[in-house]
């Protein structure tokens, strides 16, 4: 999906023009993937104006990334925070997508990234449904990846970086090929992790099942929230291993994340989930998840922070 410009990128404490936000071919994050970023959205909320859906939430996973990393952030959270609102707010978008980005930048080319300076850069831009406009209410059809997610020794999974997204292009590049809209993970002991990009849902006989953190998940905040809802409506929720034949058997199958808010599964390596399209439960998800996000229900959990100036 082509990236629509905005006019201003927060670059390094200063809003600069979108096509002079530039870095060295030589930085260390282009020679190495060393950044850890994030993906946020803004809704444009019918009670409290255009609003920033988990901000906190989400600065807090950025400067766990970057600890892990030995990343040294040169903002405080709260700076990082008002840099958001301000650059949401210099591009007049009253929906939008946020990608903060913190990376290694120039000085050497070893791997040892120490001697590089931490830079940090910030972009809004105008970005509709991930996976397509139609499949929040039809869902999508996906397929069981031949690639595995790391093992446990050898990246944190946890940590959202840059550099680990190359098993995740490796999985939704033979997805695409295979004719499916996303891959599904398993973990290195074979039980299902998550999608390229969203972590996963599995609902049989009324209870909703989701991959604990151990299946080399990444920890989504749009997951905790579906969690939080789930469990206010009523229904269990168990965070455990999922074994992949269990993807097959389910009686309704969503992903859950920032880009991908909450889509259902519609058939998985061909095998339609439950009667092959949107479930009960999930549909009963996305209305409290949009409700609350668009403004027909009231923030209830506090998930929402206003952008001043709009």
């Amino acid at each position: 999906m082509p990236i629509a410009k905005s006019q201003w990128i927060w670059f390094n404490g200063k809003l600069v023009p979108w096509d002079d936000a530039r870095i060295h071919v030589m930085s260390h994050v282009v020679n190495y993937g060393s950044n850890v970023f994030e993906g946020i959205r803004a809704y444009d909320n019918r009670i409290v104006g255009p609003a920033v859906f988990c901000l906190d939430a989400h600065l807090t996973r950025l400067f766990k990334s970057a600890r892990i990393y030995r990343m040294c952030i040169p903002y405080s959270p709260e700076q990082l925070r008002q840099a958001i609102l301000e650059t949401i707010a210099a591009n007049k978008l009253r929906s939008c997508y946020i990608r903060p980005l913190v990376f290694r930048g120039y000085n050497s080319i070893g791997v040892d990234p120490r001697p590089c300076p931490v830079d940090v850069a910030i972009a809004t831009i105008e970005w509709g449904r991930y996976l397509g406009a139609e499949a929040i209410e039809q869902g999508v059809d996906v397929g069981v990846s031949s690639w595995r997610r790391m093992a446990p020794d050898t990246f944190p999974a946890l940590a959202k970086v840059g550099g680990h997204y190359t098993n995740s292009q490796l999985i939704h590049l033979e997805a695409v090929e295979h004719g499916y809209a996303e891959g599904i993970a398993l973990d290195v002991y074979g039980y299902v992790s998550e999608g390229s990009g969203e972590n996963i849902f599995v609902i049989e006989d009324g209870i909703i099942r989701t991959p604990p953190r151990a299946a080399s998940i990444l920890g989504g905040i749009t997951r905790n929230c579906a969690i939080t809802l789930a469990r206010e409506l009523g229904y269990e929720v168990r965070e455990e291993p999922i074994a992949r034949e269990a993807l097959y058997t389910a009686d309704e199958i969503f992903f859950t994340g920032t880009a991908a808010e909450i889509t259902p599964i519609r058939s998985v390596d061909h095998i339609p989930v439950g009667n092959g399209k949107r479930g009960p439960i999930t549909e009963r998800l996305q209305r409290e998840f949009f409700g609350i996000v668009e403004g027909t229900l009231p923030d209830r959990h506090g998930w929402l922070t206003p952008v001043p100036g709009l």
